[in-house]
C-alpha cells in the first residue's frame, strides 16, 4: 500500500473516531491519539517527571529481575518472539533486550505501536546499539496486529505490555484486549503485563498533574492536533485538563473541561459542535489494580500468574502471565 493511501485511510479512521466521541452522550477523545510527533515528545518528558513514579519503579523492577523475567523462555533452548505491545521509545525493553543480546540468545523482536515516528526512532536507536538485533517492527493498533499475528510461527512467544498501558482502557475493554491476547498465543507462551497498583492517592493524582504542567499540554495536544490534521478551530486556551482519582474502582480519569460556551467547527467532518461551559470530555483513564485483581484476571482469561516483579515500596508490579 502507498503512503497517500495509508495516509488517506489513517485520516478517515481518525475523523470518524473523533465523531463518535463528540456525538456521544458523554463527550470523549481517544486518547491513542495522544501520540502524534509532538505527543511522543510531551510523553517523554512525562517519563522523567519527579511526580510520575511509575517509569523510574519499573525501569528499577526490570534492571532487578530481568534474568528471571526471561530465564523461563531461555530455557526452552530455541529461538522465540518478544513481541511488544506499545512499545514507545523502547527505554525500558532495553533492559531486556540487552540481557538477551549480551548472551546471544537468539530471539526476534517485535515492537507495535500506533506512532510510525516512534517506531522508526526505536528502530533506529536499537540497531545503533545492538547491530546485529531482528527487528521487525509493527506500527497498528493493538486488536488490529493481535488479530493478524504478523510475527514468525511455530515459535514461543513472550509478549510484552510494559508501563501501565493495560490500565488505559475501561475495564470492559481491558477485558475485550485480554480475549484478543489470549488468541494470539499459544499454551505456555508468557505475558509480561505492568501493572500500576493501588497506593496513597494524592502519589497517583499527582502523577496525572504535575506541577509543570506537562500532563496537562500533554493532554491538550489532542485538540492541537485535531485542529491541525481535521482542520478544527479548538481554542486551546478556553479548556483546563482536569484529573480525578477514584481509590474504590481504582480509576484514574483525565478530562478536558471548556470554561466557556463555545462552537467547534470541524472542516474535515463539515460538522460543527457545541460545547456548554463546565462541560468535561473524556480524554483517558488510568486504571490502579491490586494483587488479587491481577490474579482474578489470569484465571478468567485462561493464564497462571507464574510471578508478581515488584519494587520494594509496593508501587508497581511486572505481571508474569502463562497461557494455559
Amino acid at each position: 500500500m502507498n503512503q497517500s493511501n495509508t495516509t488517506t485511510a489513517f485520516d478517515k479512521v481518525f475523523a470518524q473516531d473523533i465523531l463518535n466521541g463528540l456525538t456521544s452522550p458523554v463527550k470523549y477523545l481517544p486518547s491513542k491519539y495522544f501520540y502524534d510527533e509532538k505527543g511522543d515528545k510531551l510523553f517523554q518528558q512525562i517519563m522523567a517527571l519527579p511526580e510520575y513514579y511509575l517509569t523510574r519503579t519499573e525501569f528499577l523492577i526490570l534492571e532487578k529481575y530481568a534474568g528471571q523475567i526471561l530465564q523461563p523462555f531461555i530455557n526452552k533452548g530455541e529461538k522465540f518472539n518478544l513481541i511488544e505491545l506499545g512499545a514507545g521509545n523502547g527505554y525500558k525493553t532495553r533492559i531486556l533486550i540487552k540481557y538477551l543480546y549480551d548472551r546471544q540468545v537468539p530471539f526476534n523482536y517485535y515492537p507495535i505501536d500506533i506512532s510510525g515516528n516512534v517506531l522508526d526512532e526505536l528502530k533506529e536507536a536499537f540497531l545503533l546499539e545492538f547491530p546485529n538485533l531482528t527487528i521487525y517492527p509493527i506500527k497498528g493498533t493493538y486488536r488490529a496486529t493481535l488479530t493478524d499475528c504478523n510475527w514468525e510461527k511455530n515459535l514461543p512467544n513472550l509478549m510484552l505490555f510494559l508501563g501501565s498501558n493495560f490500565g488505559n482502557f475501561v475495564e470492559s475493554d481491558a477485558l475485550d484486549l485480554m480475549d484478543y491476547i489470549t488468541h494470539a498465543l499459544n499454551p505456555q507462551d508468557g505475558i509480561l503485563i505492568g501493572f500500576d497498583l493501588k497506593k496513597d492517592p494524592q502519589l497517583i493524582l499527582d502523577a496525572y498533574n504535575d506541577s509543570k504542567g506537562v500532563t496537562r499540554d500533554f493532554n491538550l495536544n489532542l485538540l492541537h492536533r485535531i485542529n491541525k490534521e481535521l482542520d478544527a478551530d479548538f481554542d486551546v486556551a478556553q479548556f483546563k485538563h482536569w484529573p480525578v482519582y477514584n481509590p474504590d474502582s481504582g480509576e484514574c480519569k483525565s478530562y478536558l473541561v471548556s470554561l466557556k460556551d463555545q462552537t467547534v467547527n470541524i472542516g474535515a467532518l463539515n460538522k460543527k459542535f457545541q460545547i456548554v461551559r463546565a462541560e468535561p470530555i473524556f480524554t483517558e483513564v488510568s486504571r490502579k489494580f491490586s494483587l488479587q485483581d491481577i490474579q482474578q484476571l489470569g484465571i478468567e482469561k485462561g493464564f497462571k500468574i507464574l510471578e508478581d516483579f515488584m519494587d520494594d515500596e509496593g508501587f508497581f508490579s511486572d505481571s508474569m502471565l502463562i497461557k494455559n
